[in-house]
């Protein structure tokens, strides 16, 4: 090894040809990575980068009656931090997110162990079954909830008619959150389910038998083996429900044409943006208020994710 060594140090520097060539190679390389890389990276600079680039670049003006657009710098953030409409919204949101969110992952979560049992019947059209109604478009499970609301039209109306009895009404202003929390659970049990159920799968099955040749019962396999292995199934599906959560707009936007009265253009963060741009056109204000809505749901959402790798 040492007569080697002496050998290799003593070996002469590369040529300048050799050396030209050795750059020549691994610049070769370099392009042949951003040729597999570029067109990912110009989609990703083009619909996230650069769309919050100029929400950013809007934030810092306002236009104003006399003088047209004028720069402001972070007068427009102070404004939206003690604005009662957007924490008002926000408010509503983080209610809703606790709320809904936990009932959401414990149904989906449920229907994923009772499947993955292996005692249902059926279990292929349960899974079918509870996963389909992902497949309709929020537009469309919102329309059809709306209507079966209606207390004059639907299917609440019918039933009080039906059996003359008067039921409360889905969309007055003390009810409508929650008729909007039950379409929400609709649509997306059924995907939060395929998540545990996909992270179940791959779960070894020699775990459960150990677990129950040491005399562990249905319950604590659940507890002590499914749930511990599935963990990171949960993070996930916690946080996408969070941001999902935070970013609340069709099913409100829909019902609004059906319930004036209890949905109001400040309803959601993202309603209120909306109607900031689109009805009473303060592109800039609203392009501030989207902007804190976002770093509002990153920490959060990152937050989540801290604390379920610190369980992990």
């Amino acid at each position: 090894m040492t007569l080697l060594s002496t050998r290799a140090a003593a070996a002469p520097p590369p040529r300048p040809r050799a050396r030209f060539r050795l750059r020549l190679r691994l610049r070769r390389e370099a392009l042949v990575g951003w040729g597999f890389a570029g067109p990912f990276v110009a989609v990703f600079g083009l619909v996230f980068l650069a769309p919050i680039g100029y929400a950013g670049y809007l934030s810092l003006f306002r236009d104003r009656l006399v003088g047209g657009t004028s720069f402001v710098g972070l007068d427009n953030y102070g404004e939206a931090l003690t604005d009662p409409r957007f924490w008002d919204g926000l408010t509503r949101v983080g209610l809703f997110l606790l709320v809904q969110v936990p009932v959401m992952l414990g149904i989906a979560l449920v229907a994923a162990l009772a499947i993955d049992s292996g005692r249902l019947y059926g279990k292929t059209f349960f899974r079918v079954s509870i996963f389909l109604p992902y497949a309709v478009p929020a537009v469309v499970a919102s329309l059809i909830w709306g209507f079966m609301y209606g207390n004059q039209f639907g299917l609440v109306g019918n039933i009080n008619d039906a059996l003359g009895v008067t039921l409360p009404d889905p969309l007055s202003p003390s009810l409508v959150l929650a008729s909007i929390g039950n379409i929400v659970t609709w649509e997306f049990v059924g995907y939060n389910m395929l998540i545990f159920y996909s992270a179940l799968k791959v779960v070894p099955r020699s775990l459960y038998e150990a677990a129950a040749i040491d005399g562990a019962g249905e319950w604590r396999i659940v507890t002590s083996v499914k749930l511990p292995a599935i963990r990171s199934a949960l993070v996930i599906a916690t946080i996408f429900s969070i941001i999902g959560s935070f970013q609340l707009f069709n099913e409100p936007s829909i019902l609004q044409k059906l319930a004036p009265n209890a949905i109001t253009s400040d309803f959601t963060p993202n309603l209120y943006t909306y109607s900031l741009s689109f009805s009473g056109q303060q592109h800039n204000y609203a392009a501030t208020v989207a902007i804190v809505m976002g770093v509002i749901t990153a920490i959060i959402a990152y937050a989540v994710q801290l604390r379920g790798m610190r369980k992990g």
